[in-house]
């Protein structure tokens, strides 16, 4: 959604049915993942011209970017201005090259972990795979040592502790998909859960 979309304009920076909070919550299913830098890999397949593994050591070397955003969460806080460092996803799908039938990405991360996009939400020029946060490495429980960050979305979709990607040819429900929460994640239009 732009920054010119009219409910934006028409409700400001706060998606309905959310309040701001100053802080930046912990949420998430299951424990912290204890995460072995030297054998972390990051992976894209599925429908791709070319397949990437890169290992923590690559990952970090590749060009960064910084964004600042607001971010909305299902649970109905919302953070302004949050200031995110990592390499642009947009970037990483340009050394893929994802062929014509691609339409969809299925996010992997820690624990087994997933979740789904569209491919055109996933390539915005915004989202970024992140590893700093508000100046400073992420913390284990916000997603070391890799979190993408999808703002214009429900921060579910932002999946911590991702390990990559694939491209598909249909949509795939991901883990909190499967258990009750929107396919898709728009806040403005308040898509929590299935039937929203």
């Amino acid at each position: 959604m732009s920054e010119t979309d009219p409910r934006r304009a028409r409700e400001g920076r706060v998606p309905p049915g959310q309040y701001l909070t100053e802080r930046l919550p912990v949420l998430h299913a299951g424990t912290v993942p204890r995460v072995d830098a030297a054998a972390w890999e990051f992976t894209v397949g599925g429908l791709v011209a070319e397949s990437i593994r890169l290992d923590f050591a690559a990952f970090r070397a590749l060009p960064t970017r910084e964004v600042v955003t607001d971010i909305p969460c299902v649970t109905k806080w919302s953070k302004l201005d949050t200031r995110w460092e990592g390499v642009p996803v947009a970037d990483l799908l340009a050394r893929a090259r994802p062929t014509v039938q691609a339409t969809h990405v299925l996010v992997r991360a820690e624990h087994g972990f997933t979740a789904n996009l569209p491919l055109a939400d996933f390539a915005r020029p915004e989202n970024l795979f992140a590893y700093r946060y508000a100046g400073a490495e992420i913390e284990p429980d916000h997603g070391w040592p890799l979190r993408l960050v999808v703002p214009h979305l429900y921060f579910w979709k932002s999946v911590k502790w991702a390990r990559g990607f694939d491209l598909l040819d249909h949509d795939e429900p991901g883990f909190w998909e499967r258990n009750g929460y929107h396919m898709y994640g728009d806040p403005w239009r308040e898509q929590r859960y299935w039937g929203d």
